[in-house]
Formats: C-alpha cells, structure tokens, sequence
C-alpha cells in the first residue's frame, strides 16, 4: 500500500516504465536514480511521479547505447542543478555523436542488404535457361 496519493510500489514504477523490479533495485544501487528513494511503512520503497519521469529518461538514454557510467554522471550532474547544465550538455553531445555513428554504420549495413536483395531477386526473375 502506498503512504500518499502519489506513491507509487515498486511494482507499479516497474509496470510504467517496463523495467524490472530488479533492474529498478539495480539503478537504485548504480546511483541512477535523481533522487534517493524514499522507504515507506514497513522499509517499502516509495516512487513518485518524478521518479517515473527521471526512469523513462534514463531507458532513453540506455536504448540509446549510453553506456552506465555516463547515465550516472548525467544523474550526478543533475542532482548538483544549476551550474552543470554544459557538462550535460557536453554528455548529451557526446551521445548524439555515438548515435550518429551508429545510424551512419546502420545505413552501411542496409545499403549491403539492400544490394544483396536486388542480386537475388534480379536472380529469381530470370527465366530458366
């Protein structure tokens, strides 16, 4: 049961977001999480909505490829507020650049798929000889 209106089990942070419980007890332990996680009665963990927030961001940056470490320091970062705003910026950049390379490397591998597809159905169309 949750304390207020807005709290919210681990279970059901883990039903909005996707993740597993045990995935939310590993962000918890990485230092990932925005803000520490309040325990509720009986030593339950308790999420608000801003934590669900701060989660969907960090499974952005995580399908993104960014690597933990860096979605620490990002958190880290924020946590300090005001200030750091370039050095995550400069995170963010540096992330966009990985994900440019990894379009451009994708579009490499279509272009190859796609000469392959051509080859065998320029193939499959000729009449037997």
């Amino acid at each position: 049961m949750s304390d207020s209106p807005q709290s919210l089990t681990i279970g059901q942070v883990a039903a909005r977001t996707g993740l597993s419980v045990d995935t939310l007890r590993f962000y918890e332990r990485e230092g990932i999480l925005a803000n520490p996680v309040r325990r509720g009665s009986g030593g339950r963990r308790v999420y608000a909505e801003h934590d669900v927030d701060w989660l969907n961001l960090c499974i952005v940056l995580r399908s993104s490829g960014m690597p933990i470490p860096a979605i620490r320091r990002y958190t880290e970062l924020a946590r300090q507020g005001a200030g750091t705003e370039g050095d995550r910026l400069a995170l963010l950049r540096e992330q966009q650049g990985r994900i440019f390379a990894q379009i451009a490397d994708l579009h490499r591998c279509l272009d190859v798929i796609n000469h392959k597809i051509a080859v065998y159905e320029d193939h499959l169309d000729r009449p037997a000889e």
